[in-house]
């Protein structure tokens, strides 16, 4: 049957041709499988069982009322306060919360970790914890996941459960801090902007003295009104351009957009003051030269008057962020003590190394077969081959 076999173009050789190779040394494919499979078996036995256990939270968005109460009455200066509150947290900055060394010290220290994994260094407990914890985000659901694997099903739960409490207690303290920042800040805008009212209030009175008979339309009163909305508006506005500057770098995307704002604040207020014809309201450019004296005095005094306004709403919403102490997570699902194993998947690992064997002793004996019909001269071309390699 070799000689035949060896006699045929391999562009002829049919199934049963393959067949019969393989039948010819049936005893070396079932040998080869059969130790691969009792191998893997032993193999599998070996592994160590790894529990899961997976607790789940959904960020929050607390005292909505409140919020919305202070948003209708205070526009887009509100955004200052958002992220104390917990109204502009993603579920990715919470990601990055729990993957950070701050949280994974505490766990580290109040299970005793560096001990329980028999580590010399911090370092190698991190390098643990990041192998052994999966910390994920839906996409559509918000709702972050927290997974742990362990030996121990018992501690798999307590630490999922414990990322949970230690994120807890990082959020408040972060809003705590972030709020008495923001109150400080706060205070002394408040305080420059009630000095900056009162001066402008002595000069309109001065203005008023001296031109006792100054009078202006309605409509270049409602210029008044409108150019200091948007000027107190614009000073919101930089404010918060301000306050984000500090958190983020100039190329993050809530950095551009509270730019886009001002510039849009910028070209209305621009408008307004110009000297073309905007519509029914006058632009201060077409009031006479005495009266565009008395606008100014009156408009810096209406806007430092709105700003006073927006900034004592926001440090009162301040005051109420520092009194909190309140964490702004849900807890979807508390990690439970796993009753079975999830690792290692032992059918898997013996049907994948019993099928892996029996494709390679396959080829093995094909192998085999093709170098018992090479010629003399091919074996010793070959073997020159092995030989200048070593």
């Amino acid at each position: 049957m070799s000689e035949s076999l060896n006699s045929v173009s391999s562009n002829n050789l049919s199934l049963i041709d393959y067949l019969q190779v393989i039948a010819k040394r049936i005893r070396i494919v079932a040998l080869i499988t059969a130790t691969a499979c009792v191998i893997s078996i032993c193999i599998s036995l070996m592994i160590p069982k790894i529990y899961s256990a997976t607790a789940k939270i959904l960020p929050s968005q607390p005292d909505q009322g409140l919020m919305s109460a202070m948003i209708n009455q205070m526009g887009g200066l509100v955004n200052l306060a958002a992220d104390v509150l917990g109204t502009g947290s993603s579920s990715d900055l919470y990601v990055g919360l729990l993957k950070s060394e701050v949280v994974k010290d505490a766990i580290i220290d109040r299970f005793k970790l560096m001990k329980e994994y028999d580590a010399e260094y911090r370092v190698d407990v991190y390098r643990i914890l990041d192998e052994n914890v999966e910390i994920t985000s839906g996409k559509k659901d918000g709702i972050i996941s927290i997974t742990v694997e362990d030996k121990d099903p018992q501690l798999a739960a307590s630490l999922a459960n414990a990322y949970i409490g230690e994120l807890e207690k990082l959020v408040i303290r972060l809003n705590a801090t972030g709020a008495g920042q923001s109150k400080s800040y706060l205070e002394k805008q408040l305080t420059k902007a009630k000095t900056d009212l009162a001066r402008a209030e002595d000069d309109l009175k001065e203005f008023q003295l001296k031109n006792k008979s100054i009078q202006i339309t309605a409509q270049a009163e409602a210029s008044i009104k409108g150019i200091a909305e948007l000027r107190a508006q614009l000073t919101s506005r930089e404010i918060e351009l301000a306050s984000l500057r500090s958190r983020f770098t100039d190329s993050a995307q809530e950095v551009i957009t509270a730019q886009a704002y001002i510039s849009d604040i910028r070209k209305q207020i621009s408008r307004f003051e110009g000297n073309g014809n905007t519509g029914a309201i006058p632009s201060v450019g077409q009031i006479p030269e005495l009266g565009q004296e008395y606008i100014r005095l009156m408009r810096e005094y209406k806007t430092y008057e709105t700003l006073v306004e927006l900034l004592s709403k926001q440090y009162e919403l301040s005051n109420i962020s520092e009194a909190r102490n309140v964490s702004s997570l849900q807890i979807v699902q508390k990690a439970r003590v796993p009753d079975k194993k999830s690792k290692p998947r032992r059918s898997l690992i013996v049907l994948l190394s019993t099928c892996t064997s029996f494709f390679a002793s396959i080829l093995l004996v094909f192998l085999i077969n093709h170098w018992e019909h090479l010629s003399i001269d091919q074996k010793d071309r070959w073997r020159s081959l092995i030989n200048s390699g070593k």
